[in-house]
């Protein structure tokens, strides 16, 4: 399916499927109207009359759902078939508890999926998370575990219960969810409309594999598909010519990098050898590890200040994956150096995109670039070439140690690096040589980079970190990034993290941001609780979020009766209030600000 022009409504799909009773919920995204439910009940089918209601409401609708290719879409196309609950339960099981796919129940009974304007939101959505999770960390109004349990003959109360569940519950997380990822679809509409493919239920990689698989098989003029590569696989990293380094210790670490086999393991992945796995690489002050995912150098709980004589100077390289794939001339074998050229097609279409202030279109070439390389790794991708991963990260740790080396051996102090860049803390004297040895590592490498200056610098390791901006503003990572991409991390006590950042950006008290601070929403923990957590007799469900309270007490297992990690003096707010209860516990928060400052290596002081 290419593009479709945007039809008058969107709304939500959500079914549930017990043996006497189905559940078709349609909820406008707009909640213009009431919701629409179609009932069936009893081991009957749904009514032609129903049949027909359906049909006319898909007719006028973009459906939006939360895995409904895997789930919905098959089960409402059997309803539409005329399906009775029970044969419609069993389908849904084959689902569940089989691992059925469309195609597979497609070919097991010799029909064909609804052909719909339909965007399943799961693959657009962050990581992989439930509905449930995403719900929580959008702070949905109500969090809720399916009320009956999925085996059960309903009830006609259980039914009340199941549909008030479905439309109040699961429709509005998913509308929260399709609203949260609105510039997402809006740049895969606009994406699917210049490619061709309908691209809007699709994550970044899967948009990369499927635009650059159509624009290398038109150069080829055939198809491509993906390489079989058997488990046993082994293969060794070869540098680049212009790799190289001022000391033995170094060219030892690369003849050792060079001397190694990595293999392919019986899932796909590429198995990092023993002698490199968490390899500790010492270059002047500083410890470096490398591994598959890049990088880390190994500072824990420091703090650095740039102060009046020297500078705190973070080094990006710009599109680092990218430009050693292009720089290097690497590509899957299979492919061909067709795919170098539609790659480097790509990525200058979006460098003049970005030139000319075209967002739309720079934003979706992003996609693609940055997309492409975690296909890399899957054995299911017709991009999968484990050998080229490997070149691209192996190349992108050694070219970030052959710039520490050259730094740290003319004095200039690197404090940290991850990936694709490193923070430098030089005196002030020291900046021209310093700019000169990154323009020498530049023109070496054929990389850019980009420079950023901090005032301050506080770590708790590599991969946590608040970085105060010397013009203004913070940069936050990891367990203390609240805010950039909320999709992608539970909530836990952030008011504690903005009571933080607060502190050391500006001097203010933690207490002040604390108390001052009149939104819920800042004092949530959201956990995932295997198998269900309970608060004294009350079922929670498998998502829990709860604040903490002068009231509060332990969340536990329901399956083992054991205490939920850091729950200890919690109070559920499955159903968020609209104002800050009266008993929360603003010491606990503030305790625990104190305690994420220690980490940072700073001692607080009031």
């Amino acid at each position: 399916m290419t593009h479709i022009p945007h039809p008058p409504a969107d709304r939500i799909l959500d079914i549930e499927c017990y043996v006497n009773y189905v559940l078709l919920a349609f909820r406008r995204v707009d909640n213009a109207t009431p919701a629409l439910r179609f009932e069936a009940r009893d081991g009957a089918p749904f009514t032609p009359e129903q049949i027909a209601e359906v049909q006319q409401v898909l007719a006028v609708s973009r459906i939006y759902t939360f895995n409904g290719r895997g789930y919905d879409i098959p089960v409402l196309t059997f309803a539409m078939l005329g399906y009775a609950t029970h044969a419609l339960k069993q389908i849904g099981d084959q689902i569940i508890q089989q691992g059925m796919k469309s195609w597979d129940l497609e070919k097991m009974y010799g029909i064909t999926m609804l052909d719909l304007d339909h965007v399943d939101l799961m693959e657009v959505a962050p990581g992989q998370g439930s509905l449930k999770i995403y719900a929580g960390r959008l702070h949905s109004r109500r969090l809720q575990d399916l009320p009956i349990a999925p085996e059960a003959v309903t009830t006609v109360e259980d039914q009340r219960d199941l549909a008030d569940y479905c439309v109040n519950s699961d429709c509005v997380a998913t509308i929260d969810l399709r609203n949260a990822l609105a510039p997402q679809l809006a740049l895969r509409d606009a994406m699917s409309a210049e490619y061709g493919l309908d691209l809007r239920s699709k994550s970044d990689a899967q948009i990369a594999e499927s635009v650059i698989r159509k624009q290398v098989e038109a150069l080829l003029g055939r198809r491509v598909y993906r390489p079989e590569i058997p488990p046993g696989t082994r293969f060794q990293y070869r540098p680049p010519e212009w790799l190289h380094y001022g000391t033995q210790h170094m060219r030892d670490v690369l003849a050792k990098v060079c001397g190694a086999w990595f293999t392919v393991a019986s899932n796909g992945s590429v198995e990092m050898p023993p002698e490199l796995d968490d390899y500790a690489v010492p270059i002047g002050r500083g410890v470096y590890r490398m591994g598959i995912g890049g990088l880390h150098s190994s500072e824990k709980c420091v703090s650095y200040e740039a102060g009046e004589d020297y500078l705190l100077i973070d080094r990006d390289v710009a599109s680092y994956y990218p430009a050693i794939i292009l720089n290097c001339g690497l590509y899957p074998r299979h492919l061909g150096t067709e795919f170098l050229q539609v790659y480097r097609g790509i990525v200058q279409r979006r460098l003049a995109a970005k030139r000319a202030g075209d967002k739309v279109t720079a934003d979706s070439l992003k996609i693609t670039i940055n997309g492409s390389f975690g296909k890399l790794g899957s054995m299911w991708s017709v991009l999968y070439s484990p050998d080229l991963m490997i070149q691209v990260t192996i190349t992108g740790q050694l070219a970030l140690m052959m710039l520490i080396e050259a730094l740290e051996l003319s004095g200039i102090q690197v404090v940290s690096a991850n990936t694709d860049g490193i923070v430098i803390r030089a005196h002030r004297s020291q900046y021209d040589h310093l700019n000169a040895l990154v323009a020498w590592w530049e023109a070496c490498t054929g990389f850019e980079t980009e420079e950023s200056r901090y005032r301050a610098l506080y770590s708790r390791d590599v991969n946590n970190y608040v970085a105060i901006k010397a013009k203004g503003g913070v940069k936050t990572k990891g367990a203390f990034n609240t805010g950039e991409v909320p999709l992608a991390k539970n909530p836990v006590n952030n008011v504690c993290l903005d009571a933080v950042v607060a502190y050391l950006e500006h001097g203010v008290p933690i207490e002040a941001t604390i108390l001052g601070c009149a939104d819920i929403r800042k004092f949530v923990t959201l956990r995932k609780v295997q198998g269900g957590g309970k608060w004294g007799d009350k079922y929670l469900g498998k998502t829990v979020r709860w604040v903490y309270s002068t009231q509060g007490a332990p969340i536990t297992y329901v399956t083992s009766g054991n205490r939920v990690a850091r729950s200890e003096g919690a109070f559920p707010v499955m159903d968020l209030p609209d104002a800050l209860p009266d008993h929360l516990d603003y010491g606990w928060y503030a305790t625990e600000a104190r305690s994420i400052l220690k980490d940072l290596g700073v001692n607080y002081v009031s």
